[in-house]
């Protein structure tokens, strides 16, 4: 099985950064990015197949978030600027097992979340 812990949410204006790590044990994986605003499905932001290539973003997202990894230390990150009010969301990590990344139903391993607020 696979285990994931997500750190680096917080409090931060609008327009600022913030960066999410998210820790990965037992396998290397594809990685994805979901959130949850308030009263809001859940949504894909972001995705990062194992062997490299092409990466994903949601198009809310594009061009203010950047997907990386860091295969050494088991870690994928999420890297967010230009922040808006509209981007807060508890923010999860997640291992693909297969099928449409952009659905949440195609992993299999969550991690626990981290809320991330940006304030006007």
């Amino acid at each position: 099985q696979v285990q994931l812990v997500e750190s680096g949410g917080g409090l931060v204006q609008a327009g600022g950064s913030l960066r999410l790590s998210c820790v990965a044990s037992g396998r290397t994986i594809s990685m994805g990015w979901f959130r949850r605003a308030p009263g809001k499905e859940r949504e894909f932001v972001a995705y990062a197949p194992w062997r490299g290539g092409s990466v994903y973003y949601a198009d809310s997202v594009k061009g203010r978030f950047t997907i990386s990894r860091d295969d050494a230390k088991n870690t994928g990150y999420l890297q967010m600027s230009s922040l808006k009010p509209e981007d807060t969301a508890v923010y999860h990590c997640a291992s693909h097992r297969s099928g449409n990344y952009w659905l949440s139903s195609s992993y299999d391993y969550w991690g626990q979340g981290t809320q991330v607020t940006v304030s006007s």
